[in-house]
């Protein structure tokens, strides 16, 4: 994949706001993220070089084939450490929430496999298929 945590982060934004508003605009992910709109714009130039995203200046911002199917990818992963926090370890949502999207940049993928084969099991076997 080759991208930083800020632009994984970005990527997941944009995709969430794609899912219900189908395009998302620079003002909407700046408030989403509590960042500044040239901040946006420095990422999304950069997402767009991946070939992530289309944006043209001032227009909207639509996800390419690949940066929906990596915002997708990006999107289960945090999901999948916030649901172990929470149900396994018992953390709050809250913190939960600010640590996975901390943890999802940094877990490979055998212990992220791990924890998702740990959630479908409910930790009922000592066994992994990896």
């Amino acid at each position: 994949m080759g991208l930083t945590g800020s632009r994984e982060d970005y990527l997941e934004v944009i995709c969430e706001i794609c899912k219900k508003e189908k395009v998302a605009r620079v003002k909407d992910i700046a408030l989403r993220m509590g960042v500044s709109l040239p901040s946006v714009n420095y990422a999304l130039t950069m997402l767009e070089k991946a070939g992530l995203i289309k944006h043209k200046k001032y227009g909207f911002i639509e996800l390419t084939k690949e940066g929906n199917k990596t915002g997708k990818a990006i999107s289960k992963k945090h999901q999948i450490i916030k649901e172990f926090l929470m149900n396994i370890l018992k953390v709050n949502e809250k913190t939960a929430e600010r640590d996975a999207c901390k943890m999802e940049h940094v877990l490979s993928k055998e212990t992220l496999n791990r924890m998702d084969f740990f959630l479908k099991t409910k930790g009922g076997e000592n066994s992994y298929p990896y």
